[in-house]
């Protein structure tokens, strides 16, 4: 039995699968999934040749600290903002070997969210050592915490693969 449903443990498997046999790693900088993109990575047999670390910085100063978010990003745009999002998963990237960072930062509930930032916003970036590098700002709305961090996860697997196959 897994923590996982099924569509993630299969888009895990895939993502495990093609890295495995291009030869390259992946990390994850995480904020309102607090490892759960790792831990469903993880989740596959064979994720050690894979997985490269994972940053779980759920605080501003982790976000500082742990990826060189620079703090006048987040005094400007906020912890939830595509301009956090995309200077984590640089952090992520440049402080790890992996090919590929994925990062995400949201508001989950159920508390937390205003009318600029609502319930269910979460900006996703993934970036490649190459440099190309996706965006993704998604409304989920107030569908849940489970079912927010749980919708982040498939669009963050989702990304890591698209960014893959070019």
């Amino acid at each position: 039995m897994s923590l996982f449903p099924q569509d993630i443990l299969s888009a895990a498997e895939t993502i495990i699968r093609d890295f495995t046999a291009a030869g390259l790693m992946v990390s994850t900088a995480e904020s309102c999934t607090g490892g759960l993109i790792s831990g469903a990575l993880t989740e596959i047999s064979g994720s050690s040749a894979v997985v490269d670390r994972g940053f779980v910085t759920y605080t501003n100063t982790a976000k500082i600290e742990l990826l060189g978010v620079q703090e006048q990003t987040l005094l400007s745009f906020g912890a939830v903002s595509e301009e956090t999002a995309r200077q984590m998963a640089h952090g992520a990237l440049f402080r790890s070997r992996a090919a590929i960072a994925i990062a995400v930062t949201g508001i989950a509930g159920p508390g937390g969210g205003s009318a600029e930032k609502p319930i269910g916003l979460v900006h996703l970036a993934a970036k490649s050592r190459s440099g190309a590098l996706i965006h993704r700002k998604m409304l989920y709305g107030d569908i849940g915490r489970s079912e927010v961090r749980l919708a982040t996860v498939r669009t963050a697997l989702d990304m890591v693969h698209s960014l893959l196959a070019g």
